[in-house]
């Protein structure tokens, strides 16, 4: 089976994405940064390296220094898949994602979205 495009999409052409769906709903970049963070342990500067790069999805979550163990917590619908039923590993990291992002424009807190 193929991969994904999304795999091999850049990381750093989605990212203003999600911060403009943020910042349409009153948001900041800077919570969308720490979602990042908390997601995939990244801090500034790496986040900074991967934009840079412009590695995409694949390598940005293969380089990711720790996926949040809570992350199996993150349950619900995104673009119509119930995210904890993907199969794919990469593509349930990328559907976690895409998750604490919704719930971050929808007005979640943010301690409800850190698990």
């Amino acid at each position: 089976m193929p991969k994904h495009h999304i795999f091999a999409t850049s990381f750093a052409k989605v990212y203003p994405y999600y911060v403009q769906k943020a910042e349409r709903k009153n948001r900041t970049k800077d919570e969308v940064d720490q979602i990042i963070y908390w997601l995939t342990g990244y801090d500034q500067a790496g986040l900074q390296h991967q934009i840079e790069q412009e590695n995409d999805f694949e390598t940005f979550f293969a380089q990711a220094p720790v996926i949040h163990p809570n992350s199996s917590l993150i349950k619900g619908v995104v673009c119509g898949v119930r995210v904890e039923e993907v199969e794919d590993p990469l593509m349930q990291k990328i559907r976690y994602l895409d998750k604490l992002i919704d719930e971050l424009a929808k007005g979640k807190a943010m301690e409800k979205i850190l698990r």
